[in-house]
């Protein structure tokens, strides 16, 4: 596997474009533009300037698919065209309207439909809090005593997430609900198993995320197989490393509480890599979706199915990258046959910013060092002759 073929890795980008992600990443990896831009861009907005048509030219361009469904055709198509699966990510969050909420979840089942129309969306995906509301969940998680008004509120957040999974399995799509924070985890976990205990008796419809930054997610991935395994209902599982790492560590040192995140990297890459073993050996229970950018562990996943004899095609394993990201991982292994998909984000743009703005700094350079996506469209750029 070469992770290395920049050819493959960026075959559909024009030189037009590929010139416009090198220009992106470069200012990404400006520490102080990344710094200094959630901050002035969200006043901007606020204030009516109009640079929502810049956001959208250039970021919003390079990492969503568009403001809607429709709009993310041609991505759909043009991955597709390179063996790479779609999923769609209505990436709107942190609302409080119960309006909202209704909105997102009938927006969500538009994704399944769309999934059940064209085989280059074999994945869908949502968040919790997409459909209620965080601070129910964070009374929830603490074990507080809801008012009745809450009672009714928070059967109304499992009518939606019923209503999701149940329009997944009738579908034949698989969903996948998304990890949030710790202090509302627990209670997104009850409810995925629960979840799973109705749709996963046949195939995996429903899926959970498995955050292995924390350093007990190992662990819950285990017992959640075990449950699966007394139930008799197929474990779902969408391995991430995280995404609130500094959030996380800040909560914890705030609170005076142990911090729930990996001491070091190296565990967490143990971790990872201990849960894609753990997995692949009981594949027949367990369908996962390695979602990954770390190139080690998608080597690994790829060579233990070439040591079990796995076909590469099997439904119970995807890769999984986001959009206008690894796109080195994400080409090479679809080129190489196994089943590849990634998140494509949509949704208004002023909606979608807090997304955007997380992938930026994400890939924010270390030490004034360009970042490995940057490097990656230097080496293309040489082999295609631009300057």
């Amino acid at each position: 596997m070469n992770f290395e073929n920049t050819e493959i890795a960026f075959r559909h980008y024009s030189n037009a474009a590929l010139n416009r992600a090198y220009w992106l990443f470069r200012v990404i990896n400006n520490n102080f533009l990344v710094k200094i831009g959630p901050p002035v861009t969200n006043f901007a907005i606020k204030i009516g300037l109009p640079v929502k048509g810049l956001i959208k030219s250039t970021i919003f361009k390079h990492f969503c698919g568009g403001e809607t469904i429709a709009e993310c055709a041609p991505t759909i198509k043009s991955l597709h065209n390179a063996g790479v699966g779609t999923i769609l990510d209505y990436s709107v969050e942190g609302e409080d309207d119960e309006n909202v909420f209704n909105n997102t979840r009938d927006e969500i089942i538009r994704t399944i439909i769309r999934a059940t129309e064209d085989k280059a969306v074999p994945l869908t995906v949502f968040k919790i809090t997409g459909v209620a509301r965080f601070g129910l969940l964070e009374k929830l998680d603490a074990n507080i005593l809801l008012t009745p008004a809450e009672e009714l509120e928070w059967l109304k957040v499992q009518e939606r997430v019923m209503s999701i999974c149940e329009k997944a399995h009738d579908a034949g799509i698989p969903v996948m609900i998304d990890a949030e924070e710790t202090w509302i985890q627990n209670t997104i976990d009850k409810l995925a198993v629960a979840m799973m205990h109705y749709f996963n008796k046949d195939r995996a419809i429903v899926y959970n995320t498995y955050q292995l930054y924390r350093h007990d997610k190992l662990r819950l991935l285990i017992d959640d197989h075990l449950t699966a395994v007394n139930e008799g209902f197929i474990l779902g599982a969408k391995l991430v490393r995280g995404a609130y790492m500094e959030k996380e560590r800040a909560r914890a040192e705030e609170m005076g509480y142990p911090s729930p995140i990996q001491p070091f990297k190296a565990a967490t890459d143990t971790d990872y890599n201990d849960a894609l073993v753990y997995c692949i050996d009981h594949v027949n229970e367990i369908a996962i979706v390695a979602g990954t950018h770390n190139e080690e562990s998608c080597r690994l996943l790829a060579e233990l199915l070439i040591q079990k004899h796995i076909n590469p095609k099997n439904t119970n394993i995807y890769f999984a990258q986001l959009l206008g990201m690894s796109d080195n991982l994400s080409f090479n292994l679809a080129d190489a046959g196994y089943n590849v998909a990634k998140y494509v984000p949509y949704g208004p743009v002023e909606a979608v910013l807090p997304y955007l703005f997380r992938r930026a700094q994400e890939n924010t350079s270390i030490s004034g060092q360009m970042s490995r996506e940057l490097s990656l469209i230097v080496k293309e750029k040489k082999r295609r002759g631009l300057s």
